[in-house]
């Protein structure tokens, strides 16, 4: 069982080479860049990395692109912000010293992050888990603008790994804010418009409330304290956003 770990990058010289660290384990390392102007694939590069460059085409296509460039068929696929933890590592090296016929085609991890100095519980911010260990004759990333998911083939087993992967998200509240105006409305909204799902004041009114009652009571945010707070006020800050550019796009015809 041989694995191929990929990571998409742009811009991330300062996240990369604790990324490529992170799985070098991996028999081999894939950095599909999209025409980073820092030193990102100089520095993957250096850390034994083969980087490939390609035009953005969107989250989910660029990680499939990655996947399309490995060798083996086994897939390990990284963000340039996550780590892998010494115990998903030691779950992952048990599965290939064991590795068996009845195995299963992928296999799910729950992701822990890290936001505003401490590690969050609630907030449907942990477990969630993620597939990221797949073989690839058996599943892709599903071509989406946003929230990109790996999906498996009909028939294909999924089973769990011990250990968390860590995620070292927004480092601060202008970064986070940024991130949300700038990229993730955007294209959730373009997402939602593409699906032929629409919305209205009425909806975009209650779209950033009920976000926050989901994320900060329903989700037990409030066990994080003013971090849970900070991530639910986002929440509806996002929701709100997404809902207000879809309802342009819908009444102006301006997509983004």
């Amino acid at each position: 069982m041989q694995i191929t770990a990929t990571i998409i990058t742009y811009n991330e010289e300062s996240n990369i080479k604790s990324a490529c660290e992170s799985v070098a384990w991996a028999d081999e390392i894939v950095v599909v860049d999209s025409n980073s102007t820092d030193r990102t694939r100089d520095i993957a590069a250096a850390c034994g990395a083969r980087v490939v460059t390609n035009e953005w085409p969107g989250f989910g296509a660029q990680k499939q692109f990655a996947v399309n460039r490995a060798e083996h068929d086994w897939i390990f696929s990284l963000d340039a912000d996550e780590r892998v933890s010494d115990q998903l590592r030691t779950s992952i090296d048990t599965l290939k010293k064991q590795r068996r016929t009845n195995d299963a085609d992928g296999f799910v991890v729950p992701r822990r992050t890290y936001y505003q100095g401490r590690w969050i519980r609630g907030g449907g911010w942990y477990p969630d888990y993620q597939l990221r260990l797949f073989n690839r004759t058996k599943g892709h990333w599903k071509l989406r603008q946003v929230h990109e998911s790996v999906v498996m083939d009909s028939g294909a087993r999924v089973g769990e790994l011990a250990g968390d992967l860590l995620h070292y998200t927004s480092p601060n509240a202008a970064h986070h804010h940024k991130m949300i105006g700038e990229r993730y409305a955007p294209l959730a909204a373009q997402q939602m418009f593409d699906e032929g799902r629409r919305t209205s004041i009425f909806g975009v009114a209650t779209a950033g409330p009920a976000a926050f009652i989901r994320s900060w009571l329903l989700k037990g945010g409030f066990r994080d304290g003013f971090a849970g707070f900070t991530i639910a006020s986002f929440a509806g800050h996002h929701a709100f956003l997404k809902h207000l550019m879809l309802w342009e796009m819908q009444n102006h015809g301006s997509k983004k």
